[in-house]
Protein backbone atom coordinates (compact mmCIF):
# COMPACT_ATOMS: atom_id res chain seq x y z
CA UNK A 1 0.00 0.00 0.00
CA UNK A 2 1.38 3.38 -0.99
CA UNK A 3 1.19 6.78 0.64
CA UNK A 4 -1.87 7.77 -1.40
CA UNK A 5 -3.77 4.69 -0.16
CA UNK A 6 -2.80 5.41 3.43
CA UNK A 7 -3.95 9.00 2.98
CA UNK A 8 -7.41 7.86 1.92
CA UNK A 9 -7.63 5.48 4.88
CA UNK A 10 -6.47 8.13 7.36
CA UNK A 11 -9.26 10.38 6.10
CA UNK A 12 -11.69 7.52 6.78
CA UNK A 13 -10.38 7.28 10.34
CA UNK A 14 -10.88 11.02 10.73
CA UNK A 15 -14.45 10.68 9.49
CA UNK A 16 -15.43 7.96 11.96
CA UNK A 17 -13.69 9.61 14.91
CA UNK A 18 -15.41 12.91 14.20
CA UNK A 19 -18.79 11.20 13.97
CA UNK A 20 -18.16 9.62 17.38
CA UNK A 21 -16.96 12.83 19.07
CA UNK A 22 -19.22 15.62 17.85
CA UNK A 23 -22.43 14.46 19.60
CA UNK A 24 -20.59 14.94 22.91
CA UNK A 25 -19.04 18.37 22.27
CA UNK A 26 -20.60 21.24 24.25
CA UNK A 27 -22.99 18.92 26.05
CA UNK A 28 -23.33 17.89 29.69
CA UNK A 29 -20.76 15.13 29.21
CA UNK A 30 -19.51 12.98 32.08
CA UNK A 31 -15.84 13.43 32.98
CA UNK A 32 -13.49 10.97 34.67
CA UNK A 33 -10.18 12.01 36.22
CA UNK A 34 -7.57 9.43 35.14
CA UNK A 35 -5.07 10.82 37.63
CA UNK A 36 -7.46 10.06 40.52
CA UNK A 37 -6.96 13.50 42.02
CA UNK A 38 -3.17 13.88 41.81
CA UNK A 39 -2.99 16.04 38.65
CA UNK A 40 -6.30 16.52 36.85
CA UNK A 41 -6.20 14.37 33.68
CA UNK A 42 -9.73 14.19 32.24
CA UNK A 43 -11.15 11.53 29.95
CA UNK A 44 -14.66 11.43 28.53
CA UNK A 45 -16.99 9.02 26.77
CA UNK A 46 -16.12 10.91 23.58
CA UNK A 47 -12.44 9.94 23.90
CA UNK A 48 -13.28 6.28 24.32
CA UNK A 49 -15.95 6.18 21.61
CA UNK A 50 -13.66 7.79 19.04
CA UNK A 51 -10.69 5.56 19.77
CA UNK A 52 -12.85 2.43 19.68
CA UNK A 53 -14.33 3.48 16.33
CA UNK A 54 -10.86 3.97 14.85
CA UNK A 55 -9.53 0.71 16.28
CA UNK A 56 -12.46 -1.19 14.80
CA UNK A 57 -11.85 0.31 11.36
CA UNK A 58 -8.11 -0.42 11.51
CA UNK A 59 -8.58 -4.02 12.61
CA UNK A 60 -11.11 -4.61 9.87
CA UNK A 61 -8.84 -3.22 7.14
CA UNK A 62 -5.40 -4.21 8.48
CA UNK A 63 -5.61 -7.01 11.06
CA UNK A 64 -1.83 -7.43 10.94
CA UNK A 65 -1.19 -3.82 11.99
CA UNK A 66 -0.55 -2.79 15.57
CA UNK A 67 -2.42 -0.06 17.42
CA UNK A 68 -1.31 2.15 20.30
CA UNK A 69 -3.77 4.63 21.75
CA UNK A 70 -4.34 6.80 24.77
CA UNK A 71 -7.43 5.08 26.15
CA UNK A 72 -6.93 1.34 25.56
CA UNK A 73 -4.14 -1.23 25.84
CA UNK A 74 -1.56 -1.64 23.09
CA UNK A 75 -2.37 -4.17 20.38
CA UNK A 76 0.57 -5.74 18.51
CA UNK A 77 2.91 -2.81 19.31
CA UNK A 78 5.87 -4.64 17.69
CA UNK A 79 4.18 -5.02 14.29
CA UNK A 80 5.80 -3.57 11.17
CA UNK A 81 3.02 -0.98 10.88
CA UNK A 82 1.67 0.58 14.08
CA UNK A 83 -1.13 3.14 14.33
CA UNK A 84 -0.84 5.83 17.00
CA UNK A 85 -4.17 7.30 18.18
CA UNK A 86 -5.05 10.21 20.45
CA UNK A 87 -8.81 10.60 20.07
CA UNK A 88 -9.02 14.01 21.75
CA UNK A 89 -5.74 15.86 22.21
CA UNK A 90 -6.77 18.81 24.33
CA UNK A 91 -9.47 17.20 26.45
CA UNK A 92 -9.37 20.11 28.92
CA UNK A 93 -10.29 22.50 26.11
CA UNK A 94 -12.93 20.02 24.93
CA UNK A 95 -14.71 19.90 28.29
CA UNK A 96 -14.53 23.71 28.50
CA UNK A 97 -16.33 23.99 25.15
CA UNK A 98 -13.29 25.51 23.42
CA UNK A 99 -12.39 24.27 19.91
CA UNK A 100 -8.64 24.08 20.59
CA UNK A 101 -8.55 20.27 20.46
CA UNK A 102 -8.17 17.66 17.77
CA UNK A 103 -7.90 13.99 16.93
CA UNK A 104 -4.36 12.78 16.27
CA UNK A 105 -3.86 9.84 13.90
CA UNK A 106 -0.37 8.56 13.13
CA UNK A 107 1.18 5.61 11.34
CA UNK A 108 4.69 4.31 11.94
CA UNK A 109 6.59 1.69 9.97
CA UNK A 110 9.37 -0.11 11.86
CA UNK A 111 9.29 2.66 14.45
CA UNK A 112 9.52 5.56 11.98
CA UNK A 113 6.54 7.91 11.53
CA UNK A 114 5.36 7.75 7.91
CA UNK A 115 1.97 9.49 8.03
CA UNK A 116 0.07 11.75 10.38
CA UNK A 117 -3.04 13.87 10.69
CA UNK A 118 -4.65 16.30 13.09
CA UNK A 119 -8.41 16.47 12.54
CA UNK A 120 -10.70 19.04 14.18
CA UNK A 121 -14.24 17.98 13.24
CA UNK A 122 -16.06 20.92 14.85
CA UNK A 123 -14.29 23.53 12.71
CA UNK A 124 -13.80 20.98 9.89
CA UNK A 125 -10.02 21.36 9.57
CA UNK A 126 -7.46 18.69 8.73
CA UNK A 127 -3.67 19.02 8.75
CA UNK A 128 -1.87 15.98 7.33
CA UNK A 129 1.43 14.87 5.86
CA UNK A 130 3.89 12.07 5.16
CA UNK A 131 7.15 13.74 6.16
CA UNK A 132 7.89 14.92 2.63
CA UNK A 133 4.81 17.08 2.03
CA UNK A 134 2.00 18.39 4.21
CA UNK A 135 -1.44 19.71 3.35
CA UNK A 136 -4.42 21.52 4.85
CA UNK A 137 -8.09 20.87 4.11
CA UNK A 138 -10.88 22.93 5.63
CA UNK A 139 -13.45 25.71 5.13
CA UNK A 140 -10.78 27.82 3.42
CA UNK A 141 -10.22 25.11 0.81
CA UNK A 142 -7.16 22.90 0.34
CA UNK A 143 -3.53 23.96 0.13
CA UNK A 144 0.03 22.94 0.84
CA UNK A 145 1.42 23.65 4.30
CA UNK A 146 4.75 25.42 4.63
CA UNK A 147 6.59 26.84 7.63
CA UNK A 148 7.65 30.49 7.52
CA UNK A 149 11.17 31.92 7.77
CA UNK A 150 12.15 33.56 11.06
CA UNK A 151 15.57 35.08 11.70
CA UNK A 152 15.81 34.43 15.42
CA UNK A 153 14.10 34.32 18.79
CA UNK A 154 13.62 38.07 18.84
CA UNK A 155 11.27 37.74 15.87
CA UNK A 156 9.56 34.54 16.98
CA UNK A 157 6.02 33.76 18.11
CA UNK A 158 6.14 30.88 20.63
CA UNK A 159 3.37 28.71 22.08
CA UNK A 160 3.19 26.22 24.92
CA UNK A 161 0.06 24.63 26.32
CA UNK A 162 0.87 25.80 29.86
CA UNK A 163 4.12 26.34 31.81
CA UNK A 164 2.25 24.91 34.83
CA UNK A 165 2.55 21.48 33.20
CA UNK A 166 6.36 21.72 33.55
CA UNK A 167 8.41 20.95 36.64
CA UNK A 168 10.14 23.88 38.30
CA UNK A 169 13.52 23.35 36.64
CA UNK A 170 12.05 23.01 33.16
CA UNK A 171 9.77 25.99 33.74
CA UNK A 172 12.85 28.10 34.53
CA UNK A 173 14.57 26.98 31.34
CA UNK A 174 11.42 27.62 29.32
CA UNK A 175 11.18 31.07 30.90
CA UNK A 176 14.67 31.90 29.66
CA UNK A 177 13.50 31.29 26.08
CA UNK A 178 10.25 33.15 26.73
CA UNK A 179 12.24 36.22 27.78
CA UNK A 180 13.86 36.34 24.33
CA UNK A 181 10.93 35.75 21.97
CA UNK A 182 8.82 38.52 20.48
CA UNK A 183 5.51 37.02 21.61
CA UNK A 184 4.55 34.07 23.82
CA UNK A 185 1.07 32.55 23.98
CA UNK A 186 -0.41 29.72 26.07
CA UNK A 187 -2.88 27.03 25.01
CA UNK A 188 -3.56 25.20 21.80
CA UNK A 189 -2.35 21.64 22.46
CA UNK A 190 -2.08 19.96 19.04
CA UNK A 191 -3.22 23.11 17.25
CA UNK A 192 0.01 24.89 18.21
CA UNK A 193 2.08 22.36 16.25
CA UNK A 194 -0.20 22.66 13.22
CA UNK A 195 0.19 26.43 13.31
CA UNK A 196 3.95 25.95 12.99
CA UNK A 197 3.34 23.78 9.93
CA UNK A 198 0.91 26.39 8.55
CA UNK A 199 3.43 29.23 8.93
CA UNK A 200 1.66 31.20 11.66
CA UNK A 201 3.81 30.20 14.67
CA UNK A 202 7.60 29.86 14.88
CA UNK A 203 8.26 27.78 18.00
CA UNK A 204 6.58 25.31 20.35
CA UNK A 205 8.28 24.12 23.55
CA UNK A 206 6.65 21.53 25.82
CA UNK A 207 7.40 18.76 28.31
CA UNK A 208 5.91 15.49 29.53
CA UNK A 209 4.40 14.49 26.19
CA UNK A 210 3.39 10.90 25.46
CA UNK A 211 4.25 9.24 22.17
CA UNK A 212 0.66 9.58 20.97
CA UNK A 213 0.86 13.36 21.60
CA UNK A 214 3.71 13.96 19.16
CA UNK A 215 4.28 11.01 16.77
CA UNK A 216 1.20 11.76 14.61
CA UNK A 217 2.32 15.38 14.28
CA UNK A 218 5.91 14.67 13.18
CA UNK A 219 5.09 13.87 9.51
CA UNK A 220 2.94 17.01 9.31
CA UNK A 221 5.58 19.33 10.76
CA UNK A 222 8.48 17.81 8.84
CA UNK A 223 6.41 17.63 5.66
CA UNK A 224 5.90 21.38 5.96
CA UNK A 225 9.65 21.94 6.40
CA UNK A 226 9.78 22.16 10.20
CA UNK A 227 12.01 20.56 12.82
CA UNK A 228 10.99 18.30 15.73
CA UNK A 229 13.47 17.28 18.45
CA UNK A 230 13.79 16.98 22.20
CA UNK A 231 15.47 19.70 24.26
CA UNK A 232 18.88 18.23 23.42
CA UNK A 233 18.28 18.01 19.69
CA UNK A 234 17.48 14.28 19.57
CA UNK A 235 14.44 12.46 18.08
CA UNK A 236 11.27 12.43 20.21
CA UNK A 237 9.48 9.25 19.10
CA UNK A 238 8.79 8.37 22.72
CA UNK A 239 7.54 11.80 23.70
CA UNK A 240 9.04 13.74 26.60
CA UNK A 241 10.39 17.28 26.22
CA UNK A 242 9.81 18.70 22.74
CA UNK A 243 11.08 21.64 20.68
CA UNK A 244 9.33 22.30 17.37
CA UNK A 245 10.41 25.14 15.07
CA UNK A 246 9.73 26.26 11.55
CA UNK A 247 13.14 27.82 10.94
CA UNK A 248 16.44 26.08 11.83
CA UNK A 249 17.82 29.38 13.18
CA UNK A 250 15.03 29.58 15.74
CA UNK A 251 15.42 25.91 16.62
CA UNK A 252 19.18 26.24 17.20
CA UNK A 253 18.74 29.39 19.28
CA UNK A 254 16.04 27.78 21.43
CA UNK A 255 18.22 24.73 22.12
CA UNK A 256 21.11 26.99 23.08
CA UNK A 257 19.03 28.95 25.60
CA UNK A 258 17.47 25.76 27.02
CA UNK A 259 20.94 24.25 27.47
CA UNK A 260 22.20 27.13 29.57
CA UNK A 261 18.92 27.46 31.48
Amino acid sequence: MGAVDFEAFVHQLADVSGQAILPFFRTAIGIEDKSRGTNFDPVTAADRAAEQAMRTLIKGAFPQHGVKGEEYDDDQPDAEFVWMLDPIDGTKSFIAGLPAWGTLIGLSRNGRPVYGMMHQPFVRERFYGDGAVARYRGPAGERALRVRPCGGLGEALMITTSPRLMNEADRTRFGAVENEVQLSRYGGDCYAYCMVAAGHVDLVIETNLHDHDIVPLIPVIEGAGGIVTDWEGNPVLGGGRVVVAGDPRVHAAALEVLARG
